[in-house]
């Protein structure tokens, strides 16, 4: 049942008091009186009113010092100011310090009842927007991050990276191994910045090693009409027709030499030549680069340019392996679950521990790929409203001697969890540093160490 909306009538004159306070009441509000802005005041301060109905002048505390004080400890509250000798410059400073809205005396109870309602409704559609605002920012969110799932240290810091990136025109680079969910991050770096700044701008993908180098040009910068044999009309490349967006080029190791001076002419002065044209074309995109080779080695080696590996390089999130998260497994699993079974119109709910077990186990060399692909295959096969380890292809069958091959999932978690710290112990030599990267206080760490028996002579 709805609670009644709460109103504050503060007049120092009882007939008028008294009638607004019973007429609002018969109305089903839950009304107070006040006989002074003193006592308003007070209860103010230990209650919160919607609107506040209240006399300007007042022995003591005027209306005006009420709707000051109010408006500090209750800003959201509507205070209507009542006054007998209403002039311009009366409403002006009332308006100056916050009132919502102001009533002429004599007192017409229709009036009064009708200037309540309004502002209560301007309340709810204000709520309204902020609630739908929030909802579709959260849609928005997920839509954008996809399949960029987990609670690891490692992913909370490649999301807050793309957060806090996403906004700014700079150009990333992504960097993991293949089908560890470099387009979707890419994508989550442009929604970022298009929800902050939002744009006519679209996020387009171009794979730079599965396109012929003869065609790729055409595909990124368009082409003029006569150029070359059966281009018989003008083209728009992808940077032009991205806008003000984002152009994700993936395996941007595998660009040609050639094409990559005319990317970096696109980056620095944001301008492309179509193919056979002979003036340039202004262009506006950000550019968000992945790949799965060390770029910095390649520009050493003389296999890709190093001015242009720095122009990509400006801002670069790296994306771990699945091997490396798996504690990021149950929850992305049960996400490619439900999606896939949505697609099939398949009823399965959720995953065995069993098949937890073996999932958690498994070295995953194609990473979130492989897993997408074990799933699939999962929904297509299985029966039952679980999948159980006889749906997963058979050679996810666990390991012996593997250590995450144990009954149960926290199990499994806790053994990931002390390989982890035993790693940063060996990499850090130093135990406030090894907190440090993991996340955790120092006195978390100590915690751990002694929880899982970590020989202290782990440390190098």
């Amino acid at each position: 049942m709805k609670t009644a909306d709460s109103i504050l009538v503060v007049d120092d004159e009882p007939v008028i008091r008294e009638s607004l306070t019973e007429y609002l009441t018969n109305e089903g509000f839950a009304v107070i009186p006040a006989a002074s802005g003193e006592e308003a005041v007070k209860f103010a301060t230990k209650q919160r009113f919607d609107v506040v109905l209240c006399d300007v002048n007042l022995p003591g505390i005027d209306g005006i010092e009420v709707l000051e004080r109010i408006a500090r400890v209750s800003p959201e509250t509507f205070v209507v100011l009542i006054t007998a000798y209403a002039t311009v410059e009366t409403a002006i400073e009332a308006f100056q310090k916050g009132a919502h809205d102001y009533l002429m005396k004599p007192i017409i109870l229709r009036e009064v009842l009708g200037k309540v309602r309004r502002l209560l409704r301007q309340r709810d559609l204000f709520r309204e927007n902020q609630w739908l605002r929030r909802e579709l920012n959260r849609e928005d969110e997920t839509a954008a991050t996809g399949m960029v799932i987990g609670r690891s240290l490692v992913m909370k810091h490649a999301l807050e990276l793309a957060r806090k990136v996403g906004p700014t025109p700079s150009n990333v680079l992504i960097l993991g191994e293949s089908g560890t969910g470099k387009e979707l991050m890419a994508r989550a770096v442009h929604h970022f910045g298009q929800r902050v700044k939002p744009t006519e701008g679209r996020f387009l993908a171009i794979n730079c090693a599965a396109i012929p180098s003869d065609l790729l040009e055409n595909q990124l910068f368009g082409h003029r009409k006569g150029s070359f044999t059966g281009a018989d009309k003008d083209a728009t490349g992808v940077f032009a027709h991205a806008g003000a967006g984002t152009v994700f080029l993936d395996e941007i190791g595998e660009l040609p030499l050639a094409t990559q001076a005319k990317l970096l002419r696109a980056i620095e002065q944001k301008e492309v030549f179509p193919v056979g044209a002979n003036e340039p074309v202004q262009v506006a995109a950000r550019v968000v680069a992945a790949t799965n080779k060390d770029l910095a080695k390649e520009a050493a080696e003389g296999r890709f340019r190093e001015d242009l590996f720095y122009r990509l390089n400006v801002v670069s999130i790296r994306l771990p392996p699945l091997r490396d998260r798996r504690e990021d497994i149950p929850e992305l699993a049960e996400h490619l679950l439900a999606r896939h079974a949505r697609t099939m119109g398949k009823t399965m709910t959720g995953i065995s521990h069993e098949a937890i077990q073996i999932l958690i186990s498994h070295p995953w060399k194609g990473n979130v790929r492989e897993l997408d692909n074990a799933l699939q295959r999962a929904v297509i096969l299985g029966d039952g409203p679980l999948v159980t380890p006889s749906d997963l292809p058979p050679d996810l069958a666990p390991h012996p001697g593997d250590p995450f091959a144990v009954d149960e999932l926290g199990a499994a978690v806790e053994r990931f969890e002390k390989m982890h710290i035993e790693r940063m112990l060996r990499q850090t030599s130093d135990k406030r540093e090894a907190a440090r990267r993991l996340g955790i206080g120092l006195s978390s760490l100590y915690r751990k160490i002694e929880q899982y028996g970590i020989s202290a002579g782990i440390e190098k």
